[in-house]
């Protein structure tokens, strides 16, 4: 997902995974899961087949972890935000875990074309030093917007193919 605002310093564009399911789902389809689980070992157990209630469990928990995970990597997130003078692309879950600040005119963009037509381009941000790949998570045409976006407000050095891209 291409999120943009306007603030006063300038524009902040939040780039974010899809998020289909909202954790506070997720804990509801787990809920759901849980009762007739439960209850099938709990009958069991009250018939005396009691190894069964632990695995039911370990079940349970082996899907709490996983939607735990896959809703934990799903908060990462891209925050670039442009201002006239400076570019800082924050990369992070919750909070920056990476950040990177670099003079605006020194700033370019490069777009890979992508190899089929499925796949979204991939787009880099790069100065003389360094080179930050963003967006590497969302779709197609989440990419186009944001290209779109980012061609009114830096220059794009480089548009090819993998193989044409020299850094």
């Amino acid at each position: 997902m291409v999120t943009n605002h306007q603030e006063a310093e300038g524009q902040v564009v939040v780039l974010k995974p899809n998020h289909s399911a909202t954790w506070r789902s997720n804990l509801f389809a787990l809920i759901l899961v849980s009762i007739p689980a439960l209850g099938a070992a709990i009958g069991f157990t009250l018939l005396g087949a009691w190894p069964i209630l632990p695995f039911a469990g370990a079940e349970l928990i082996a899907l709490f972890s996983a939607l735990y995970y896959v809703n934990w990597k799903l908060e990462y997130r891209h925050v670039l935000t442009l201002k006239l003078d400076e570019i800082k692309i924050d990369k992070g879950y919750f909070a920056p875990k990476r950040t990177w600040v670099w003079p605006r005119d020194e700033a370019q963009v490069n777009i890979v074309e992508a190899r089929h037509d499925w796949e979204a381009p991939s787009v880099s941000l790069n100065n003389r030093d360094s080179r930050v790949t963003i967006g590497e998570f969302l779709n197609k045409d989440e990419m186009q917007e944001l290209i779109k976006l980012l061609r009114g407000e830096l220059p794009i050095r480089s548009f090819g193919s993998e193989r044409d891209m020299t850094v």
